[in-house]
């Protein structure tokens, strides 16, 4: 296009709110950033993924068609990263092509400012926020915890698939005061020191929900008899306790029979990894790491949590850090800008970790070392731009 063209073209656009400019720079960057996500989803992907999966079909017998379900389902977690480093890659791919090719002079020769420009990929981004979230929400957790399950049952063995350490399930009751108002206490807390998959391990529970009896058992193993919806209790003792809290009776068996719920192994069997919860999970997650107590794991789930919320919003950084760079006049080829884009994302993810870091071990809040990479970010994106709009 010539420049008078160009010029003719961005004066009619720039007059609309969603314009023919707009559409017209969707256009240009919604190549470049599926491009971003098939490229970046595939080093990803073999990187994390591929040659561990490969390595599994050889020495361990995987299958080929349970190692490409895993490798499918395992899809969407890494897009959800491939997604803000894919807007950084479009934004500022076709905003310094532009650059190079005179047509931001054209449109500021029109009248159009830089922050009308570089609004067209804010929005876009937004766009790619919003999907971030889905994906990092709905979709990611869910594809990735099944990837996990699939695998295990694929090579298992006799062995336990896994284990899970330090079984806490409370239960409350509401109890009416003297004053008409009502409190919660506690009724029932069943404790086990670990579950290997089939039985729990040195369990305690203390039993308040009778009035007028308490009791603590306590017990070697335990097992859920899902025919008779009862737990299997293997050598153990249960001290009885008058209300008084004077000494009652002590019983030991080699096995007893007590109805009570199954939570605590619903609990136990749908723990996840991080990466293979939403917000909503984390959160119960959190109740639960509270009442066990650990300190380390519950600064861990907080900033995890806090993390989860602020990284969709990377994209809109990334859109408005790209544009903004892109703005800027210079000649650089393909190659450059991407190279521009591989420097920004380690940078970003490098400042994600230390920060993150920082945050678990109390340093700062985990509000602050969630968002911090993200204002970061943004004061460097509205700086870039000002001194371009400056100019």
């Amino acid at each position: 296009m010539t420049y008078k063209q160009i010029k003719s073209f961005y004066t009619l656009g720039s007059l609309l709110p969603f314009s023919i400019m707009d559409r017209y720079l969707a256009m240009q960057l919604l190549p470049l950033f599926l491009f971003g996500v098939g490229a970046f989803t595939s080093v990803v992907l073999a990187i994390d993924s591929l040659f561990e999966l490969l390595r599994k079909v050889v020495e361990s017998g995987l299958p080929i068609n349970i190692a490409l379900k895993v490798f499918i389902l395992k899809l969407p977690y890494v897009m959800v990263y491939s997604f803000p480093m894919s807007t950084l890659l479009a934004t500022l791919m076709t905003y310094s092509r532009l650059s190079s090719e005179s047509e931001l002079i054209a449109l500021r020769g029109c009248g159009v400012s830089v922050y009308r420009m570089v609004l067209t990929a804010v929005l876009l981004s937004s766009l790619v926020t919003a999907m971030t979230y889905i994906f990092n929400e709905q979709i990611a957790p869910a594809a990735n915890y099944e990837a996990t399950r699939t695998l295990e049952q694929a090579l298992k063995s006799d062995k336990p698939s896994f284990k899970q350490h330090n079984i806490y399930y409370p239960e409350y009751r509401e109890v009416k005061e003297k004053d008409g108002s009502t409190t919660k206490i506690l009724s029932r807390l069943f404790y086990a020191d670990q579950f290997d998959g089939k039985q729990m391990q040195g369990l305690t529970i203390i039993d308040r929900s009778r009035e007028g009896l308490n009791q603590i058992l306590v017990s070697e193993s335990a097992q859920w008899n899902a025919s008779q919806k009862v737990w299997n209790f293997y050598n153990g003792t249960i001290y009885l306790v008058a209300p008084d809290r004077s000494y009652r009776n002590i019983l030991r068996f080699e096995h007893q029979q007590l109805q009570l719920p199954r939570t605590p192994l619903n609990l136990a069997e749908n723990s996840r990894d991080y990466g293979e919860m939403n917000i909503s999970q984390a959160l119960q997650q959190l109740e639960v790491e509270r009442l066990a107590g650990n300190p380390q794991k519950i600064r861990k789930l907080e900033v995890r949590i806090q993390q989860k919320i602020a990284f969709p919003f990377v994209c809109i950084i990334f859109g408005l850090v790209g544009s903004a760079m892109g703005t800027i006049p210079q000649r650089t080829g393909r190659g450059t800008s991407f190279g521009i884009s591989v420097i920004v994302i380690f940078s970003y993810y490098l400042l994600l970790s230390v920060s993150g870091a920082l945050a678990q071990a109390d340093i700062l809040s985990p509000l602050i070392g969630a968002w911090l990479p993200n204002s970061f970010g943004l004061v460097t994106g509205l700086f870039l731009l000002m001194r371009v709009a400056q100019r």
